[in-house]
């Protein structure tokens, strides 16, 4: 298994990690197992940390599909290593820190760590396309 498709495995279990903060969290303020276990025929508000860690959530399901969709097509194509391994660990060690600083709500670190997953996906991309990675000939 190369180094991308462990970060891949391990994103897709940081998505689960955000679908039970974003879930758990709201729990209470939305009616507990009562509400949980009904039709929801409302989603139920929430606020403070719940909504953060809701936004997190849904922040990360935006980029995931991207940065899964290049992994696989470097692997397929033969173009690990690189700058794709590069990408791949700074996307996945970002998203790893976002949801914690999101939930914790600190703002500019929150951006500048998403920036960082960004950059992630744009080496994955680069690397696709045969750029070699930082520090390369």
């Amino acid at each position: 298994m190369t180094d991308e498709i462990r970060l891949l495995a391990l994103s897709a279990a940081l998505g689960f990690a955000h679908i039970m903060a974003a879930s758990t969290s709201g729990l209470a303020q939305r009616g507990g197992l009562t509400w949980a276990a009904g039709n929801r025929e409302s989603e139920g508000e929430v606020t403070g940390a719940a909504a953060r860690l809701k936004r997190a959530s849904a922040n990360f399901f935006e980029t995931f599909p991207l940065f899964a969709a290049l992994v696989l097509a470097a692997a397929v194509s033969g173009r690990q290593g690189g700058a794709a391994a590069w990408g791949a660990q700074l996307y996945f060690w970002a998203r790893l820190l976002y949801l914690p600083i999101y939930g914790f709500g600190i703002p500019w670190i929150r951006t500048l760590v998403w920036g960082v997953a960004m950059v992630g996906i744009g080496f994955v991309f680069a690397g696709l396309f045969g750029w070699a990675g930082p520090g390369a000939p």
